[in-house]
């Protein structure tokens, strides 16, 4: 089904200067409603239970991922709300899809199912999850994409997967449209792509334009072989954005970050006054994105979560 998120944004950190965690809430109200304003279609977050590496350290706040869109999609109106995206291992594929189809319910047919075949080893240990290996690992994600179609669209289904299956499923009160869109986060081009093509709506890459441009072709590769127009699928990367008016401004904010990232700030960050991140986005769109979900080191700064929606809306388009 058309998936609404084309310009989209992720917040991965809840550690906020001066906010205590009973002021958090309201402080990430104030970011997703100042974000629905500007022009943003979607809100994210990760689906993790300890700050991952590249963010902050472990010991970080973490909220879980689908009660913390639960939380923001009762404080918005428009916002479609998604993990970004969900670890495949952390849940019963069945559970997942139900606890979606929940958030979808409630907010009004607002819910994205995001979804990954999960990474961080560290994390599964310390919550006693087991990690597969990854082969494994993309066996549950083919089983959780064909449940959790199934128990969206089909009133009573049967799926036999490899390592999780349903029978005869009632997911009851079904999603307000009928359907939930697919989002697989990754770019790996074997199984991530294949599965984009045969099971998704969305894909979530990363990398710069020319590898952007890369990973189009080999998912449109893999559409031709499923008989899919790839046109259908809304094809987005996450990027790390940070924008003001102030050129000299944003170069002092930006590169702490982008030395913090090492060699992946060239493919990550996106950074300058608008117009400079206009000609940014602009290149990945001429790469064959159809958005962009960016996530911003100083989205506390309201003003500039403003300034980022109005600038990208401008360029993405409705």
């Amino acid at each position: 089904m058309p998936s609404p998120i084309r310009l989209g944004l992720q917040i991965p950190n809840f550690n906020f200067p001066d906010v205590d965690p009973e002021q958090l809430y309201d402080t990430l109200t104030d970011i997703a409603q100042t974000a629905e304003r500007a022009g943003f279609q979607s809100v994210w977050v990760m689906d993790h239970l300890n700050q991952i590496p590249g963010v902050g350290p472990m010991e970080n706040w973490m909220l879980e991922g689908n009660v913390a869109l639960m939380a923001l999609a009762a404080r918005t109106e428009k916002l479609h709300v998604g993990l970004m995206v969900g670890g495949v291992t952390y849940r019963n594929p069945a559970y997942f899809a139900k606890m979606t189809t929940t958030i979808d319910v409630l907010s009004g047919g607002r819910a994205i199912f995001g979804i990954g075949a999960a990474w961080f080893e560290a994390e599964h240990k310390a919550f006693g999850y087991r990690f597969p290996p990854i082969a494994e690992r993309f066996e549950h994600l083919e089983d959780a994409l064909r449940i959790a179609r199934a128990m969206f669209t089909e009133n009573q289904p049967t799926v036999e997967g490899t390592h999780s299956s349903v029978h005869a499923i009632y997911n009851n009160p079904r999603p307000i449209r009928g359907d939930i869109p697919i989002m697989v986060g990754g770019s790996g081009e074997r199984k991530t792509l294949r599965m984009v093509a045969q099971y998704a709506d969305a894909s979530n890459m990363f990398g710069d334009a020319d590898q952007i441009r890369h990973l189009v072709g080999v998912l449109e590769g893999h559409c031709e072989t499923f008989g899919r127009d790839i046109a259908d699928i809304t094809k987005t990367k996450l990027a790390s954005l940070i924008i003001g008016e102030d050129a000299a401004t944003v170069e002092r904010q930006a590169t702490p970050v982008r030395e913090a990232m090492g060699e992946r700030a060239a493919g990550f960050v996106i950074a300058g006054t608008p117009d400079q991140v206009a000609e940014q986005v602009q290149a990945n769109l001429d790469a064959g994105l159809d958005g962009i979900v960016v996530n911003m080191p100083y989205v506390q700064d309201l003003e500039q979560v403003e300034l980022a929606g109005r600038t990208l809306a401008k360029v993405i388009g409705g």
